[in-house]
């Protein structure tokens, strides 16, 4: 989910308000404190325009995490 935010270059302020959730909970989710359900990671699909699925990307979210380190 932090992935395809920050590639929108959305601030997680801006996402919590676009999606509906508190922002402390969105980031809760992309640090894997909070385990959204199936409806919750389908209301984050939505307000980020990509379908659920890509939300569980493992092999996108772990080069993603491999770039960032680098920065």
């Amino acid at each position: 989910m932090r992935r395809l935010r920050a590639e929108l270059g959305i601030t997680q302020e801006d996402f919590a308000t676009d999606s509906g959730f508190d922002r402390g909970y969105i980031s809760g989710v992309e640090r894997g404190v909070r385990n959204p359900s199936a409806l919750v990671l389908a209301r984050i699909a939505g307000a980020l325009q990509v379908d659920p699925a890509d939300l569980l990307d493992s092999a996108k979210a772990a080069a993603f995490a491999r770039a960032s380190r680098r920065q």
